[in-house]
């Protein structure tokens, strides 16, 4: 009895310990319902575009992509040096919290796109195709 006790809290350790790792390596946003979301063009790393928004999503399945996209990208280096993000990515929530400053370079149809929050250490966090090709559908469609 006690082995199969000791085997039931060493897996429930493992668990915990795995989602800590995986939590510690993606992006995070708030726990809170997500008002609307903004894109702008960027102006580059550190600076983000709030006077120029060009696109703006309150619904739900936009949000839902976008919110994805970010909350599902892994911690990775990327080569971002001497290159201006695409767009800046604003999260704004319902109520009375903070917004999430994000910048965005949108990957090409089927690679990874990358992302980084404007505030913070620089760290870069890389999606999933897929993710990319769900990005690019969103906002490029409106661009035309």
């Amino acid at each position: 009895m006690k082995i199969l006790h000791s085997l039931l809290l060493l897996g429930s350790l493992a668990f915990i310990v795995g989602c800590q790792n995986e939590q510690e390596n993606t992006m995070v946003l708030l726990d809170e319902k997500i008002k609307e979301i903004h894109i702008s063009k960027s102006n580059g790393v550190g600076d983000m575009n709030n006077s120029e928004i060009i696109f703006s999503y309150n619904d739900e399945q936009a949000i839902q992509v976008i919110e994805q996209a970010i909350k599902t990208a892994l911690k990775q280096q990327a080569d971002i040096n001497e290159t201006k993000p695409d767009y800046d990515v604003v999260v704004e929530y319902e109520g009375e919290f903070p917004t999430h400053a994000i910048h965005l370079w949108l990957g090409e149809e089927n690679e990874k796109s990358t992302l980084m929050y404007m505030v913070g250490e620089g760290q870069t966090y890389l999606t999933s195709e897929k993710s990319t090709n769900q990005l690019r559908e969103l906002i490029l469609s409106k661009n035309q």
